[in-house]
């Protein structure tokens, strides 16, 4: 789904999470008198929990908001009218809109974590897949490194990525254990991102023997998670396994 996809859906949900369940309340409006308010409640609390369904957390709270204001307006005595004059009535639009809020946020932690569940599998397909090549060699270091650089971009959200066979000093360093260190100090990415004045090497090592390093060039908003640039890691060590084994073919059986 690209950009304008996505900023379409957002606002068909929005438009969905206000009008969804005002209209429900108004086809109950009929019913008030043989329908208890809390049955009418819960109708409401599906309404949400559908829009919430959809992952997008601002509608859900759009929809538990205006589910709420329905069944103020819609259902509760004086009809019409912002007022409510009995406690259950009250004591119900609120748990209303409390179930809608909890309801959303669940929904939205949940979509959450199948996201990036489904993310890690992406990831570790993308390094076993760099382990097969760099294992079959069935591709030239240069075509490896090119994949990988690509891949790397694409887990960390960098601007760019590039491979140097060279050393250098006074460079920020990405650990295999997904810390980054500048100037025998640890970088608190979580907190401000990788370094965007200054590109983060990645070393590329294989035995011990340095092979060259990745280049990655930040924006200030790139914040990569922990368990991404572990991947980052990972993806350059089989750069290192394969131009170890290319630069020593015995290593290689």
């Amino acid at each position: 789904m690209d950009v304008p996809d996505r900023f379409n859906r957002h606002y068909r949900l929005l438009a969905t999470g206000l009008v969804a369940p005002l209209v429900a309340a108004l086809i109950l409006l009929p019913f008030g008198d043989s329908v208890p308010n809390t049955s009418d409640a819960l109708l409401l609390v599906l309404v949400v929990v559908g829009v919430a369904s959809a992952g997008d957390r601002l509608a859900g709270l759009l929809a538990a908001l205006s589910a709420g204001l329905g069944f103020d307006f819609f259902l509760a005595r004086p009809y019409q009218s912002l007022a409510i004059v009995s406690a259950a009535d009250l004591q119900t639009a609120l748990l209303l809109l409390g179930v809608g809020v909890a309801v959303t946020e669940i929904a939205y932690r949940g979509r959450e974590q199948q996201a990036m569940a489904r993310q890690r599998l992406g990831y570790l397909e993308g390094v076993e897949a760099a382990a097969k090549i760099a294992a079959e060699g069935s591709s030239s270091p240069s075509a490896l490194i090119e994949r990988v650089a690509g891949q790397i971009v694409q887990v960390m959200g960098l601007e760019k990525c590039r491979f140097d066979y060279g050393m250098g000093l006074d460079y920020p360093r990405l650990e295999p254990d997904g810390s980054v260190r500048w100037r025998n100090q640890s970088w608190a990415v979580d907190s401000f991102g990788l370094p965007a004045d200054k590109d983060t090497e990645l070393v590329v090592e294989s035995g011990g023997r340095f092979m060259g390093r990745f280049l990655l060039r930040a924006n200030p908003r790139t914040r990569p998670s922990r368990a991404e640039r572990m991947v980052a890691a990972a993806l350059a060590a089989q750069v290192g396994a394969a131009l170890g084994a290319y630069r020593d073919p015995r290593s290689a059986g």
